[in-house]
């Protein structure tokens, strides 16, 4: 299985200037649950701004420019080399794309199922998750947090 896995703002907005442009208290509390044990594809300012492979996880990066190694961390060239790579791995482990912008727009199409918090403020940013045709998935909500900054968690999985 291959999954997306991201949170965006009402406006789509992912990243700015490198970082999350939110801290959210449990908002990550999804992403560690669907992630432990499982594999994470990311791309190289993702894993920089991370700063370390995740824990309980097999990470790999993908990048051109650099080669990262490590206990559980690995290295790509591009998306479809990181996908074979996981299942080379380990063929029984669920794939997670986890960002950045240009991970989730060439994934979105190899996603089995989407996992998406959408985020209840608009903010400034630079970096987007891509629009989601949502006529090819069904689309569950399966968490929802009122607060201080509130958010709805979403299950969608595509239509076969």
């Amino acid at each position: 299985m291959i999954a997306i896995i991201a949170a965006y703002a009402h406006n789509r907005v992912i990243g700015n200037k490198g970082i999350i442009p939110w801290k959210i208290p449990g908002e990550q509390k999804l992403f560690r649950k669907l992630t432990t044990d499982n594999v994470v594809i990311m791309g190289r300012r993702t894993y920089e701004e991370i700063g370390r492979p995740l824990p309980d996880r097999i990470t790999i990066v993908i990048s051109k420019s650099r080669k990262y190694s490590g206990e559980n961390l690995y290295s790509a060239d591009d998306l479809e080399t990181a996908v074979k790579l996981a299942h080379i791995l380990d063929p029984n482990k669920d794939v997670y794309l986890s960002g950045g912008e240009s991970v989730y727009s060439e994934g979105i199409e190899l996603a089995d199922i989407l996992y998406l918090t959408e985020i209840d403020m608009y903010v400034e940013g630079d970096t987007f998750f891509p629009e989601t045709d949502e006529k090819k998935y069904i689309k569950t909500l399966i968490n929802e947090v009122t607060d201080d900054i509130s958010y709805k968690q979403y299950k969608y999985e595509r239509i076969k």
